[in-house]
């Protein structure tokens, strides 16, 4: 092959190779953009999306050799780290969060593939006596927190309460949140058919734009659900409302069945009952 030819295949394949490198680093920065600013979005953190652009647009500009600024280069070279640690000092609880959802292997809110000691008849016999015991409290004004736990239960909080590992019912419910019970002012978790213990601590909340109407009470069942998958079931002492908290979310004014709807997708009640139906329909078929 002649050497003009050879020397213009050459150019051309590392054409070829430098716009396929450019096109996906250019792909993976905007990934990597949109992952950020979805990042800061979701956390209540809006406003900070334009001065961390105006950040990464100046940093490639005040890096550049040209300028000469050696040590403003210097620091901006290291950009990645500074947003890395920026966001550990910043978002804590959300990042601890993010990483727990990547290191479960299942989630029984998403994937309903939880498994229980107990049949689907017994799930749903507790779900309703958690919504009777909830509707009974709400009426009341009887303060309650309820944690219903689909996947591993955290043990140092079971222990820092009182083991019950006792079937669930209204009744037993209803007078462990008795305002004249030992065990009224801490959480009860529940799993499956069964109150594995009461009288637990939580850890609270930490995130500032929660509501001040809301009381301990509410910042415990929101910062248990940002550490680990569980939901919150909440009743306000004060006002008798409704809540669930979830993913360190909490939704307010819940009815018996907003809150027998969220209990059977905890347990994957509703996920094997589409299933069966499924099943149903492709043997009549």
């Amino acid at each position: 092959m002649p050497l003009p030819e050879q020397f213009a295949k050459n150019i051309k394949t590392a054409l070829t190779e430098n716009l396929t490198a450019t096109v996906f680093d250019v792909l993976l920065t905007a990934v990597l953009l949109y992952l950020l600013f979805t990042f800061l979005k979701r956390n209540n953190a809006a406003r900070l999306i334009k001065y961390v652009a105006v950040f990464l647009l100046l940093a490639p500009v005040l890096s550049s050799p040209l300028l000469g600024l050696n040590y403003l280069s210097r620091i901006f070279e290291y950009s990645v780290v500074i947003v890395v640690v920026a966001a550990l000092i910043m978002f804590p609880q959300e990042l601890r969060r993010a990483v727990y959802r990547m290191a479960s292997p299942k989630d029984a809110r998403e994937n309903f593939s939880t498994s229980y000691d107990c049949s689907d008849e017994e799930l749903s016999e507790a779900v309703a006596e958690i919504v009777h015991a909830v509707q009974n409290m709400a009426k009341k004004n009887v303060g309650a927190l309820i944690v219903v736990a689909p996947d591993a239960v955290p043990t140092h909080i079971l222990d820092s309460g009182t083991e019950l590992n006792s079937h669930l019912s209204s009744a037993l419910l209803e007078c462990l949140f008795n305002t004249r019970a030992p065990l009224h002012d801490g959480a009860v978790f529940i799993r499956g058919n069964k109150i594995l213990a009461a009288g637990c601590f939580l850890p609270l909340s930490q995130n500032i734009d929660i509501d001040r109407e809301l009381g301990t009470r509410h910042r415990a069942a929101i910062g248990i659900t940002e550490n680990y998958n569980v939901v919150s079931v909440i009743v306000s002492e004060e006002t008798g409302v409704i809540s669930t908290a979830s993913n360190g979310e909490i939704i307010r004014y819940y009815d018996s069945s907003m809150l027998t709807d969220l209990l059977e997708q905890v347990y994957g009640l509703k996920a094997r009952s589409r299933a069966k139906k499924k099943r149903s329909r492709r043997s009549k078929a």
